[in-house]
Parts: structure tokens; C-alpha cells; sequence
């Protein structure tokens, strides 16, 4: 039996128009589902203009024809020339004839778009191979949701093709656009409700709409019951910096491995931990035996009072990194861990394990920290010295100066520490000299890139003026950190080389997140023989003043990572390139307006928030070059897509012509003409029987209803047709050899019985009647 495109439901007429319409706009929502992962260009409007060409040629196709597979067919055969016409010009935006080579010239730039895919970094470049490839797709998927719901009538399973645009997204892991999700679910909803048939009677109505009901509310309970119960299970979804997630996802670890190749997704805004900072109360010193002060690393000499907020006590490191291969970070060998005596021990660089702190030390701040989302070996502590009371078994490495767990921190841990906020200035560190580090780790190691040698060149003009270290890193810092320069974004531009550091610092790129600009830094202060590492933790998120007490709650939006500089006699030494809308104010002694600005609290109650990024790598593909991207959007491009969608337009018309002129009705069977007979009157008449309800039965229910609503009884050629129809389903469904009618035989009774109850109808409307007042069929 063939498919004929008369019985589906959305078939032709005003539905069909409709159908299509929806059709194109869940395609054409579906595909800002790309927007995160290529840059904005001429992509978008073209794929648009692409689907609504096409759109309006399989409409009309359909409108002229009867077969299911036309419209699909039309569609396929003329989108293949329009984008033969478009893009197989000799030069790029000029249309052209669709010759062979216009054709070749086609397929080579698809070859060059799918390279381009393949070696790209998120976001991908608006290349002109690249629209291609997103044009055609947009148009495939249209016609697979086009042929699926209005010519296979399983408007359903037109979501499956729907989805075609958010795998890229799902499989690496990149946010889309909700958006894309709100206007493809609508339009899609919208077609299924206009596929949709009429109910057949009140209870059947309760019916459905009782098990709907039913069902959302089953569905809304269990996520409650089970939502809760899935997220407490050990290590449900433990994810790791720059791997984190949206809201309640699990424990968050911070990656020992950065890679300068992944972009950043949707921000984590699970809390990990929290913590106060105050004055300490005066009996939150030492031990009574501990009272003498042992000399303190002020390099300035002078002690001083400190504001007790987050900028004076620094980020919570958790832990460095040291070895860099040129595209990621990785740790070192780092040196040996060894347990503390007492709460009492101080511990940090400049300090042996027998000093101990006056309580009345004026640089002294309290910190007490609550664990919440972090699942972490390395305890996040000051990088200041500190003296930690933390309850279980914790080792400390004084090389790196990290406190390390046989254990990883869980959910109501709770710790306090009194931090030494050195009186460190920028004149400390402008007459301080470069030392060696302890450990055996190499910070002056250098990846041997292929662009080396420009990033030597790039640091020696910029320094050139600066006569110490701490100039030379002030002016890397400057550097980086100025928005002229660089721009703050989650996203990480495409590889051009097989050096990240040289591609974020070459101007087609100067763009990235926390860990590209300390990368920068560190590798370009090495390039001066600056032992330098990247140090990982968090800055310190939201504050709120409480009893005199700053409490700050940290997110995974507060997952950072910064270079630290080695200074003899002052030991590591926190540097800040990141520009502040990341990260407020850098350290005191690096701010070159420190002198013009307050000391109060960071500003941190929505710095962080202003990028939409997250620490969510991305599966890193190709690092090989990658070809010359296309240029912005300009206005002169619409007439190429209009003189390209001109020629499928007027193609569809010639083709609609020829179809009008030698179209042919369909096959029809019994059981099809049946079908399509009860649906033509239930959408005309508002006439309609259920599924068990006999042919005959059918028949007499028919004839009720058509001499309720118009007075009179059914015209008698319109009762002998519907009969013999109904005569003939009874020997299609139960006699043994049935004797089935032709085709035409049953156009023919269908027509007639249609028209008929139509006319009767339509007569009785316009007296003042309707089929709105028809009773509910039994």
C-alpha cells in the first residue's frame, strides 16, 4: 500500500501552511543552540534565510501535490542547487550558475568547513566553510522534521532531527542557549497540538486529561523524593576545576592539570565553602607558654594594624602548579610532608616551627572556614604565614608551603586559623632580589615552543624601561591586566599554533580566562629568570558584615588561578594580571593606584558574577593551524542570500506548475478512505464515533447527526455512497476473500459523502446553526 500524502493530518490546506511554519521555526530555534560554540557572523541569518526559503517551497510543492515524498524530494534536489548557487562562486559572497564546477567548487568548500570543525577550538571562527556546513545541516534538518511531520503524519518523532544541533554542545560539555530551548520546544509543541485530533467524547476527555495530569504529578514527585536522595550518595558527581558544573552537582574538586585549551562553560554557583574574618577575641592566642614573639618577616620593619577583611587575609590557595609543557600545567615533585606539632606552630615561609605569635600582634587576623561542596586533599589556607587548628590527620609540605590530608575535606569540616598579614609594601619588593625556591621543582623551566622566541621579544619592550624584578613584573601585570589589551571571557579563541601562551598573546587572540592570564605572566617572567608558579584556589567571594565579623561565602564562580613570583628574604609573592572585572582589586603592594584608593573590603558581591563562564573544560580537539576565518557581517551580504534564495524560489515555481498540470489522485484503500472520511468530518462537521464503534453503526450515527443539525435528512446519494464505503471496511476487515473496490471507486463514495455533509452543514451555519451545537457522539 503506498504512503499517500492525503492522510496525514497535516497533509494540505491551511494546517499544512501552518505545519510548515512551525517546522521552520523549530529549526530555526534549534539552531541558536550553536551559538556558544561558533562566533558571531553571517552563519546564523544564512542558515535562517535557508530554512524559510525552503519552508516556503515545500508548502507549495505540497499544496499542488499528493504524493508524501514530493515536497521532501523538491526540497532536497533545489537546497542542493540553492547552495551550489550561493556558495560555488568564484569569489566569496558572488553568486553564480550551477555548473559542475560551480558544484566542485561547492564541495571543496564544504571539505575546507569540515576541516575547519575539526581543528578549531570552542568558539569556532564564522569561516565561510563553516556556514556552509551549518547551512546544509539546517536545511537537512528541516526537511527531516518537514517529511516526518507532515508527510509521514508522525509529527512526534520530528523532535528526533531537532536534536541534531545540541549534540555538539552536549558532547563537549558547552552551555547553549536557553533560548534555543524555549523557542524549539514551543514551536514543537505547537505542532504536535495541531496534528492533534479532536477527543471523541467528554469521558474520553477526562480521561486523557486525567492521565496527563496524573503523570506530571507522578513525575514532579518523584524528582523530589529521589532528587535529594541521589545527590547525597557518595561521590554522585565530584567534578574537578575547570570542571564545574550548575548548581547542586556534588562535591567540587579543583584539577591538579590546567590546560590553556579549554574554555569555560555556565559557572558553578555551588557553595564550597564559607568563612569569617575578624579581630581575634583576646583569648584566641598562643598557649600561656608560648608568650615570647619570635622576629617577625617585616621587611619594612614597622608593624602595623590591618583591616581584617579578605583583601588583607588573600585568596585560599589550595595548591601550585610548577611544570608547564606549553599547553598545560602540571605538578611537580614538590618536597616532603611532614606533620606539625600544635595548633601553636607557625606555619609559612620566614618562619621556623619553634616561633611562636604574640596574641597581641597587631597584624594578626582570625579565619574560621566551614567546608560545604569541596572535596579536596589539599586544605585551602592563607598565603600568609598561619597558625592552623584543623581537626584530623593532616601532613604539611613547608617547600610549597600546602597542608595535605591522607583524607579529602567532606561537608562540615571546620577550621580555624590566625593568619600574620605581613606589612608588605611595593618599596619591599622594589629593593628585593630574585632568590632560589626551595624544593627541587624547576621554576625557571620554559616549554620549547615554536614562538619562544617571540614572547622574549614581547617582554624585553615591555620592560625595558623597569630596573628591578618587581618592575619587570609589574609591567607583565600592567600588560596583561589593562582592558585595552585584553578582554576578560570564558571562551578560549581557536588554536593558531602549537603554542597557547604565544596564541593568547598574538593579537587575533587576547582573549581568555584566569588561567591564560596567569600562564602569561608566569611564563613571560620567566623569560627574565623570575621564578614564578601558578597557584590554585579561590578568591573570596560574597560578603556580608555580621557582629563586626565580614562572612564570605565562595561558589565554584571563585575558582581562580594566579602566578607567584619568588622574592629573596620575602618568599612567594602573589601577582594579579587577571583583569579585576574577574578578580576586584589586585594585592596592595601590586597596585600601582594602592596609594589613591581605600583599603576596605573586595568589592565582591558581584564581581564574579558578571561573566557567564564556568570552570567547564571542554574535550580538546586538533591543536594544528587552522585556516583563515571569515570577516565580520556586513550589510552588503544580504543580496547574495537574496539573488541565491531568488533562483530555488523560481525553481519552485516552475516545479509547482508542472505538478499542478499532471498531478493524479493517490492509492486509496478501504480502511485509508475510511480514516480519512471520519477525520474530514470530525474537523468539518464535528461529526466522529469512537474506535469501537461499527462501519454500520458509523453509518447510522452519521445520518443522525447531519439531520439534527440541518433539518433535513442526508441527500440519498450521499447515504448510498457512505454506505457502500461502509460495506466495503466490513469486507476488508472480516470476510475472507473481500471484494475490495477500485481506487477511483473510492474517491469517488469519499468525495460525495464529504461534499454532501459538508453542504448540508455549511447551510445550516449560515441559518444561524453551527457544529458547535452538536451533542457529544456516543
Amino acid at each position: 500500500m503506498s504512503a499517500p500524502e492525503a492522510s496525514s493530518s497535516l497533509g494540505r490546506g491551511p494546517r499544512s501552511l501552518v505545519g510548515s511554519a512551525l517546522a521552520a521555526a523549530a529549526t530555526c530555534g534549534s539552531l541558536l543552540a550553536l551559538n556558544g560554540l561558533i562566533e558571531p557572523g553571517d552563519w546564523l541569518s544564512a542558515a535562517v534565510t535557508a530554512v524559510v526559503l525552503l519552508a516556503a517551497l515545500t508548502a507549495a510543492v505540497r499544496a499542488a501535490g499528493r504524493a508524501a515524498w514530493l515536497p521532501s524530494l523538491a526540497g532536497t534536489v533545489l537546497g542542493l542547487l540553492g547552495l551550489v548557487v550561493q556558495y560555488g562562486g568564484p569569489r566569496a559572497g558572488t553568486p553564480t550558475l550551477p555548473t559542475p564546477e560551480a558544484a566542485q567548487r561547492t564541495w571543496a568548500l564544504a571539505g575546507e568547513g569540515v576541516r575547519l570543525i575539526q581543528e578549531s577550538m570552542v568558539p569556532m571562527p564564522p569561516d565561510r566553510g563553516g556556514e556552509l556546513i551549518v547551512v546544509a545541516a539546517a536545511m537537512c534538518v528541516f526537511l527531516l522534521v518537514d517529511a516526518l511531520a507532515l508527510g509521514a503524519d508522525t509529527p512526534a518523532l520530528g523532535a528526533l532531527p531537532l536534536v541534531a544541533f545540541w549534540l555538539p554542545a552536549v558532547l563537549l560539555a558547552f552551555p547553549t542557549n536557553g533560548w534555543a530551548l524555549f523557542w524549539t520546544g514551543l514551536a514543537y509543541l505547537l505542532l504536535l497540538a495541531l496534528s492533534s485530533a479532536p477527543p471523541v467524547n467528554s469521558s474520553a476527555r477526562l480521561r486523557q486529561g486525567s492521565t496527563v495530569v496524573a503523570g506530571a504529578v507522578g513525575a514532579l514527585v518523584l524528582a523530589i523524593v529521589a532528587g535529594p536522595l541521589l545527590s547525597a550518595l557518595p561521590a554522585w558527581a565530584a567534578v574537578s576545576l575547570p570542571n564545574l558544573g550548575r548548581g547542586i552537582v556534588g562535591p567540587l574538586q579543583l584539577s591538579g592539570e590546567l590546560d590553556l585549551r579549554d574554555s569555560l562553560g555556565t559557572r558553578s554557583g555551588q557553595v564550597v565553602l564559607r568563612y569569617t574574618v575578624g579581630d581575634p577575641p583576646a583569648d584566641d592566642g598562643a598557649s600561656d607558654d608560648a608568650a615570647a614573639l619570635a622576629p617577625a618577616p617585616s621587611p619594612s620593619g614597622s608593624a602595623r594594624s590591618v583591616v581584617p577583611d579578605a583583601r588583607a587575609v588573600g585568596p585560599l590557595r589550595a595548591f601550585s602548579v610548577s611544570d608547564f609543557d606549553g599547553r598545560t600545567w602540571h605538578r611537580g615533585d614538590g618536597g616532603t610532608r611532614n606533620p606539625w606539632a600544635s595548633a601553636d606552630q607557625v606555619l609559612g615561609f620566614g618562619w621556623e616551627p619553634t616561633d611562636v605569635v604574640d596574641p597581641d600582634d597587631p597584624r594578626l587576623v582570625r579565619v574560621d572556614v566551614d567546608i560545604e561542596g569541596l572535596e579536596q586533599s589539599e586544605l585551602p589556607i592563607s598565603t600568609f604565614p598561619r597558625l592552623l587548628d584543623v581537626p584530623g590527620s593532616w601532613m604539611y609540605d613547608r617547600a610549597r608551603d600546602e597542608v595535605v590530608g591522607s583524607n579529602p575535606t567532606s561537608s562540615g569540616l571546620s577550621y580555624r586559623m590566625r593568619v600574620v598579614v605581613p606589612a608588605l609594601t611595593a618599596e619591599d619588593l622594589r629593593g628585593a632580589q630574585i632568590g632560589n625556591p626551595p624544593g627541587s621543582e624547576d621554576f625557571l623551566a620554559l616549554p620549547a615552543t615554536e614562538h619562544l622566541q617571540g614572547t622574549r621579544a614581547l617582554v624585553a619592550e615591555l620592560t625595558a624601561q623597569a630596573t628591578t624584578p618587581y618592575e619587570q613584573a609589574m609591567a607583565i601585570q600592567s600588560y596583561l591586566r589593562s582592558p585595552a589589551n585584553f578582554t576578560y571571557d570564558p571562551r578560549v579563541p581557536p588554536a593558531r599554533s602549537g603554542d597557547a601562551v604565544w596564541d593568547f598573546l598574538r593579537p587575533e587572540g587576547r582573549r581568555g580566562y584566569c588561567v591564560q592570564f596567569a600562564t602569561a605572566m608566569a611564563v613571560m617572567a620567566r623569560t627574565l629568570d623570575i621564578p614564578t608558579r601558578v597557584a590554585v584556589g579561590f578568591l573570596p567571594g560574597e560578603a556580608e558584615l555580621n557582629d563586626g565579623r565580614f562572612t564570605y561565602t565562595v561558589t565554584g564562580r571563585q575558582a581562580h588561578a594566579w602566578p607567584e613570583l619568588y622574592f629573596e628574604d620575602l618568599g612567594w609573592v602573589r601577582f594579579e594580571p587577571t583583569p579585576a572585572e574577574q578578580t576586584g582589586l589586585p594585592p596592595v603592594w601590586s597596585d600601582p593606584f594602592a596609594g589613591l584608593t581605600s583599603q576596605g573590603p573586595v568589592p565582591t558581591d558581584d564581581i564574579n558574577d558578571r561573566d557567564n563562564g564556568s570552570d567547564v573544560a571542554l574535550p580538546t580537539v586538533s591543536g594544528g593551524p587552522v585556516g583563515p576565518g571569515a570577516g565580520a557581517a556586513g550589510p552588503g551580504r544580504w543580496a547574495p542570500y537574496a539573488i541565491g534564495g531568488g533562483v530555488p524560489a523560481l525553481a519552485g515555481a516552475v516545479v509547482w506548475f508542472l505538478v499542478l498540470r499532471t498531478r493524479r489522485p493517490v492509492e486509496l484503500t478501504c480502511e485509508h478512505a475510511w480514516h480519512q472520511l471520519r477525520r474530514n468530518l470530525a474537523r468539518h462537521a464535528s461529526i466522529d464515533w469512537s474506535d469501537a464503534t461499527t462501519p454500520r453503526a458509523a453509518v447510522r450515527t452519521v445520518r443522525a447527526r447531519v439531520a439534527e443539525v440541518s433539518g433535513r435528512e442526508l441527500e440519498p446519494q450521499a447515504v448510498e455512497a457512505l454506505m457502500r464505503l461502509a460495506s466495503a471496511v466490513e469486507q476488508e476487515r472480516y470476510a475472507p476473500r473481500p471484494s475490495t473496490p477500485t481506487s477511483g471507486e473510492l474517491h469517488r463514495w469519499l468525495g460525495t459523502v464529504r461534499h454532501a455533509v459538508e453542504r448540508q452543514v455549511s447551510d445550516r451555519s449560515r441559518r444561524g446553526g453551527g457544529p458547535s451545537a452538536l451533542p457529544d457522539a456516543p
